[in-house]
């Protein structure tokens, strides 16, 4: 691709970063055919190819964002797909990133978009507020459907359809601290106990301990950590996700030069994404580039790290048949597409792959929120084809997906590690029917 910058505007980083990015896309088209928004809609304005043009476009004038690039970059589920079918290495997540950045900072949203937004960047991030909000969610939640009748307010009823019926207590893993083994200590790793996962279904935290302590793995919770940005930075609030990647590059660089860290383990593919891309992040931030470096180079899905320790000691193999979900975030943006599996293979279950598992299954941080129709298309779809598989389980590793899913299903969705910490003799998952 030909693009046209000025000499003046390739003294931007942003621009230089997009100039080179956009220079490696030939036109193929191969990304329209893996898209979710583009099966769905049909619309080449709604394709990676589509959203490419138009990014060149609003660059290249060097103008603020419109409506109707806006409109087009937030139907982008940054799910990465098209990055997966690409043949020419397209960098698109760091293109719309910086795309969005732009939106943020030169397009004046309708009021109640950017107060929505506002809400969702001042109360997901920060476990605290966000139970307090799930607990106002749960009594509003009879008011989704007079929501649903007003456009602008569509978000507003997704989010309380969305919300749990009950929230869990905070368990042990709520603050910091080091979980020792009762084993021989073979590694020491911190443990990204996230936003989301620690609010929505803590257990997930606890059976990443229990079974990293099983195989003599230390496991601490540090100080200072919090939301890894991910969900401030696909809004384009890159002041507000830096300043909480910072925290946590302070946070685990602390635990490197302290006791070491042989990982930084995450347990929701999300997050992991985004961490892995610290680096790249801080990578103009002279004081933050190389530690971020660090980070990002020790950051393990714990399915990826229990893969590289080669976890075994299944007592208790349990014969049931699970349906693998593999979350966007986990094989388009980490490429991790067989560890999962692997495992659960290893512990007894009969694992089966989804039919169009490379789509979407809508959630996408919170896509399900402000996309609300076109996250239920996807997500129909999605449950569509997992019930071809006649699952007794469906497991993912995104907390976000079993969200999702959950929201229309009767079939337990139930996080991989968790489904590991059972098999090695742990409790049941609390989902799973006697």
């Amino acid at each position: 691709m030909q693009t046209s910058f000025s000499p003046e505007q390739l003294q931007s980083p942003r621009i230089q970063l997009a100039d080179d990015i956009l220079r490696n896309c030939v036109h193929c088209g191969f990304c329209t055919a893996t898209c979710p928004t583009y099966v769905l809609k049909g619309d080449e304005l709604d394709s990676p190819r589509g959203r490419i043009y138009q990014i060149k476009e609003m660059f290249e004038d060097g103008k603020g964002a419109g409506p109707q690039i806006t409109k087009h970059l937030d139907r982008c589920l940054s799910c990465l797909s098209c990055m997966t079918t690409c043949p020419s290495g397209v960098h698109y997540m760091h293109l719309v990133d910086e795309a969005r950045a732009h939106v943020q900072e030169t397009h004046k949203r309708p009021l109640i978009d950017r107060l929505l937004r506002t809400v969702l960047a001042l109360v997901l991030p920060y476990p605290s507020r966000f139970t307090l909000a799930l607990k106002a969610a749960r009594l509003a939640r009879p008011l989704a459907g007079v929501f649903n009748n007003f456009s602008a307010l569509k978000p507003m009823g997704a989010m309380l359809a969305l919300a749990p019926g009950k929230i869990d207590k905070p368990g042990p893993l709520s603050k910091t601290g080091v979980h020792k083994s009762d084993k021989t200590k073979s590694g020491r790793v911190a443990l990204l106990t996230g936003c989301a996962n620690s609010v929505l279904e803590p257990s997930i935290n606890e059976a990443s301990v229990r079974v990293l302590n099983r195989t003599g793995i230390e496991v601490v919770i540090p100080a200072g950590m919090g939301c890894c940005g991910s969900l401030e930075h696909h809004l384009g609030m890159e002041h507000g996700a830096l300043e909480k990647v910072k925290a946590n590059v302070d946070a685990w660089m602390a635990e490197v030069n302290g006791d070491g860290l042989d990982a930084i383990i995450i347990n929701a593919s999300g997050c992991g994404t985004t961490v892995k891309d610290y680096g790249h992040m801080l990578r103009l931030d002279a004081a933050y580039a190389d530690k971020a470096k660090t980070v990002s180079s020790l950051t393990r899905d714990i399915t990826e790290y229990l893969e590289e320790i080669e976890l075994d000691g299944f007592s208790d193999k349990q014969n049931m048949r699970v349906t693998y979900h593999s979350a966007c975030s986990m094989q388009h943006g980490q490429k991790i597409k067989t560890a999962p599996k692997a495992l659960l293979a290893k512990a007894g279950f009969e694992v089966v792959d989804v039919p169009e598992g490379h789509l979407c299954c809508g959630s996408a941080g919170v896509y399900n929120i402000m996309q609300s129709e076109l996250a239920d298309q996807l997500k129909t779809r999605k449950l569509a084809n997992i019930a071809k598989t006649s699952p007794q389980i469906i497991a993912a590793g995104n907390i976000g997906c079993i969200t999702q899913l959950a929201s229309g299903t009767d079939v337990p969705v139930i996080h991989t590690i968790e489904l590991v910490d059972w098999a090695q003799g742990g409790p049941k998952p609390g989902k799973i029917h006697p």
